[in-house]
């Protein structure tokens, strides 16, 4: 085997070993540690170190240690995490988030700077165009680690399954205070999953063991296996040319002067709320109120199958729908998917239902992902770097704001919120293709391949 491509199944599968661990749990922590909000303020603390951390260190680190021990050592930032939830407490929850939140950066930064040099060097070597090479292995890349949303989920469902029930009471009033309705100083949702499906201790300690021994392998595979990339070589730095954090800060500073990225903060802060909100908000409220946690890993991979399908899909479609339609879709799904969950009665006995909403907001959400980082590369084509930068600090602004005020306010609030995000997002988002339309008159350049730019953006 090619010894480039063998370096990016190694870095992909350690990637899948280690996000099938947690993504697993974080779909879990608002249910599992659910006294306090402990859980959705863990995840709270996870992406508002990610904004930090992004623009601190990933450079140093790399530049210190290099590609592959940087990725070694934000690996075993994941791990603590893990090992945190052992114990779950503020004391060992709240550090170990700060220490993963610090390690996401330099992660997915470090990734791409191997993926992204390793493809150019093979493109040398074999005379072929290198945005071809770097493109196929990023593709290959996301299509093992996808799956990780899938595996994470399945171990959760199949092992919390294990957990004896006394069996649903299917009178109304039981849960009445599921869904929208759920409010903090109600505390509903735990009495709920604690007096008919709350996980025993062991089948705890049985999951967590299964993710930790899973981001330990991902850890050994990559230190023992792949190979290190010299970064000081020339050809490495006519490959990646890392900036100063100063001039990084200060660029993405600049880049707020531009009235277009202005405008689409609210939309991509959108993105952070929504995924926000079905992590931490539907999976508690609504599945492991009225279901059990056991059903949250079967929600989630539903969620997380249509999103994988319908981004395959919309980035082919849009070549001939244009961006304008899609974006109008997905708002139209989210705002129906908001108002149906605003007035919905969540019921063991409507089990498809709890299916359909995940389905729909993966529909959407898949538009979200792939559109808004297709538009972020044309609108900023000349200075992609502090355009993702802002899209990067915006996104995870959104990510902390939900989890934040996840414990504090009803469901309710939670959706109306979330709708008014929506609407004014879509206004601005409209003023900016009015702005452009006005500009020059638009081709269908905004389709072309935007794939690198997106990996970039998930931790």
């Amino acid at each position: 085997m090619d010894r480039y491509l063998k370096n990016i199944l190694i870095i992909s599968f350690g990637f899948l070993l280690l996000f099938t661990a947690f993504g697993g749990l974080q779909s879990l922590q608002s249910s599992l540690n659910a006294d306090e909000g402990l859980g959705v303020a863990s995840l709270s603390i996870i992406y508002g170190a990610l904004i930090i951390s992004s623009v601190f260190v990933p450079s140093i680190l790399i530049k210190t240690i290099g590609c592959k021990w940087t990725i070694v050592a934000a690996m075993c930032c994941y791990l603590t995490y893990s090992i945190g939830n052992f114990y779950a407490s503020w004391y060992t929850l709240i550090p170990t988030s700060m220490i993963l939140g610090f390690g996401g950066a330099p992660l997915w930064a470090a990734k791409c700077t191997y993926l992204t040099v390793s493809g150019n060097r093979y493109a040398e070597k074999a005379g072929k165009v290198a945005k071809d090479i770097v493109n196929q292995y990023f593709g290959l890349f996301f299509l093992i680690f996808q799956s990780s949303g899938v595996w994470g989920n399945l171990i959760s469902s199949l092992i919390f399954g294990q957990t004896p029930t006394t069996g649903y009471n299917l009178s109304t009033s039981s849960y009445e205070h599921c869904g929208a309705n759920d409010c903090p100083y109600l505390n509903i949702t735990n009495a709920n999953s604690t007096s008919s499906t709350q996980p025993t201790q062991s089948l705890k300690y049985t999951l967590l063991g299964i993710y930790t021994g899973s981001g330990v392998l991902a850890i050994a595979l990559v230190a023992i296996f792949l190979d290190n990339i010299d970064l000081n070589t020339r050809q490495a730095k006519d490959d990646f040319k890392e900036e100063s954090f100063e001039k990084q800060i200060m660029a993405t500073i600049r880049h707020l002067k531009d009235k277009r990225q202005c405008l689409l903060i609210p939309l991509t802060m959108y993105s952070g709320f929504e995924q926000g909100f079905l992590a931490g908000d539907y999976t508690k409220s609504y599945v492991t109120c009225s279901l059990g946690i056991h059903f949250v890993g079967y929600v989630m991979i539903c969620f997380a199958a249509t999103n994988a399908i319908c981004s395959l899909l919309f980035g082919k479609l849009s070549q001939y729908t244009g961006r304008i339609f899609l974006f109008s879709m997905a708002a139209i799904t989210n705002i129906a998917c908001i108002i149906a969950l605003l007035l919905w009665r969540p019921h063991p006995n409507q089990l498809a239902v709890f299916f359909i909403f995940p389905a729909l907001w993966g529909m959407a959400d898949a538009v979200w992902q792939t559109q808004t980082n297709a538009l972020y590369g044309v609108l900023f084509d000349k200075h992609k770097e502090a355009a993702f930068a802002n899209y990067r600090l915006w996104e995870s602004l959104g990510f902390v704001i939900a989890y934040g005020y996840s414990t504090f306010l009803c469901v309710s609030v939670k959706l109306y919120i979330l709708v008014s995000v929506l609407v004014l997002a879509m206004v601005l988002y409209g003023c900016v293709e009015y702005l452009e339309n006005k500009k020059v008159p638009s081709t269908d350049s905004q389709n072309k391949n935007n794939e690198t730019q997106y990996t970039q953006t998930h931790m």
